[in-house]
């Protein structure tokens, strides 16, 4: 499978078959062959490494582990084409340094010879995942794992973007600038968690970041990236004099990523952008932050840390761009009886507008142009030319699927989540900023006792497309018991008042 970013992991598979010593071996090893050939036909071969040895003890498992790790497998796929020996299979996935799947082989087209080649893996299943516990190892078990190969062949699949963001948490470093605007205390959470997750966190000082920057003042390569702005904004490019300062802003950013990663392999940013940052830097970063996240180097507003927690995650799982943005106001009453009531199925409270000041990748909107931040301008620059308040990308944001998701800790350090699916309806905004009109089932009442209720920061991080799924699985997997969805009417949420109107 192509992956579309290098700030992301490779995610090479190794499938490795166990079989009970008293199951025929060849009955496990020819059914992990044709879930190979399975996977192979439909997928993307380079993805999968078929290990040599079917393992029936615990010298097998040494001897497999070996063979997966020289190939240079970072995640594995423990098959049961058999019933499976329980102490080995769940040993492997214990001693492997990556994030491993149980699948069981469904009995399929038998015949007359079951008797012979009846494999029980689905008895088998039973035992792994009971062992699994014992021992307390993670793994990711599909929704119903048992299958025939080309079911089998689609559970590796959905499993790949389940690894890709485990294997990319492990190898990932979050790289701030500067404490939480005040007044935003919703951006500030205990950073321990992140160290159970396997990330990795720099903080800085605002200081260090306005240093590094003005290191970078005639950088030979500003003008040549200039030149790449100036294509990316085509006919958007309204403000051309301020691209030399975002370019350099830009080099910085990446230039302290590559020096900075240390023994990591990934970076994001949580980066300060008001009040002071524009009186020194003399721009504001959003467009600089939006091309960033475009090459998959998500970076937040505000110095929100499980804000672009969120977006890595996001990133990993769909493989495509992401953004950050405000759950801000509602639709206005005119908008919805013009555009909206009678033309998609949502209520009133089923819709709001998310919005940035201008973060939005290129890419991700309709039109986009380079404008100057509305609400700083007032403050900063009033009745004058915009100069220090200038570098937002406007533009709604193009309709289509969307995942609203967060992985955020409390106050008293415990990981809670949610991932609500829905879109963006293709109604103009009438509005300013990287900005859209959001339709999401039941979220009048989402807001209220997930959002609210659980006291959630403002933030949320959409993912375009429906990832739902992957994401809830993928946050089981890390541990996360907390995970919120949108409840259709009649499910109600913990705490939700039955006797209300």
């Amino acid at each position: 499978m192509s992956k579309k970013f290098c700030n992301t992991p490779d995610i090479k598979l190794g499938i490795v078959a166990v079989s009970r010593d008293c199951f025929p071996m060849s009955l496990s090893e020819n059914r992990k062959k044709a879930v190979v050939k399975a996977y192979t036909e439909k997928y993307d071969a380079s993805d999968i490494f078929e290990c040599p040895t079917v393992i029936e003890n615990e010298k097998d498992m040494r001897k497999a582990l070996d063979e997966v790790n020289a190939a240079g497998c970072n995640a594995l796929v423990v098959y049961l084409g058999n019933f499976g020996p329980e102490t080995p299979e769940t040993l492997l996935a214990k001693y492997f340094d990556g994030p491993a799947m149980f699948v069981a082989a469904a009995e399929d087209d038998c015949g007359s010879a079951l008797i012979d080649n009846r494999g029980d893996a689905y008895c088998g299943m039973l035992n792994a995942s009971y062992n699994l516990k014992l021992r307390g190892v993670k793994a990711y078990i599909p929704e119903y794992p048992v299958g025939t190969a080309p079911e089998v062949a689609d559970m590796i699949n959905e499993f790949i973007p389940i690894a890709r963001a485990v294997v990319g948490l492990k190898n990932l470093k979050i790289i701030s600038f500067g404490p939480r605007p005040q007044d935003f205390l919703a951006c500030n959470a205990p950073i321990a968690r992140l160290y159970d997750l396997g990330v990795e966190i720099e903080e800085n000082s605002e200081l260090d970041l306005y240093a590094a920057y003005n290191a970078h003042k005639d950088d030979e390569r500003i003008p040549a990236l200039v030149e790449e702005m100036a294509a990316e904004l085509g006919a958007g490019n309204k403000m051309a004099g301020i691209l030399p300062r975002l370019a350099q802003y830009e080099l910085t950013l990446t230039d302290w990523a590559e020096a900075h990663k240390g023994e990591r392999k990934f970076v994001a940013f949580a980066n300060k952008c008001w009040p002071a940052f524009q009186t020194e830097f003399k721009f504001v970063p959003c467009y600089v932050n939006g091309r960033l996240a475009a090459k998959g180097i998500p970076v937040s507003c505000e110095v929100d840390i499980y804000g672009v927690l969120s977006e890595y995650i996001g990133t990993c799982i769909s493989d495509e761009i992401v953004t950050l943005l405000d759950i801000n106001n509602t639709v206005p009453g005119n908008i919805y009886r013009e555009d909206i009531e009678g033309k998609f199925d949502y209520t009133q409270r089923d819709t709001f507008m998310g919005f940035h000041c201008g973060n939005g990748s290129a890419c991700i909107l309709d039109n986009p142009v380079m404008k100057y931040q509305l609400i700083m301008h007032r403050g900063l620059e009033p009745d004058v030319e915009p100069d220090i308040t200038r570098g937002t990308l406007e533009g709604d944001i193009k309709p289509g699927e969307i995942t609203f998701f967060r992985l955020q800790s409390t106050a008293d350090a415990d990981l809670r989540s949610y991932a609500a699916e829905g879109e963006i309806l293709p109604v103009k905004t009438r509005s300013f900023g990287t900005i859209g009109i959001f339709g999401i089932k039941e979220m009048g009442r989402f807001y209220r006792y997930v959002l609210v209720e659980k006291g959630y920061p403002h933030h949320g991080c959409v993912v375009f497309g429906h990832h739902g799924k992957a994401i809830f699985d993928t946050l089981k997997f890390l541990g996360v018991t907390d995970r919120e969805w949108n409840r259709p009417a009649g499910i109600r949420y913990y705490g939700e008042n039955p006797y209300k109107a």
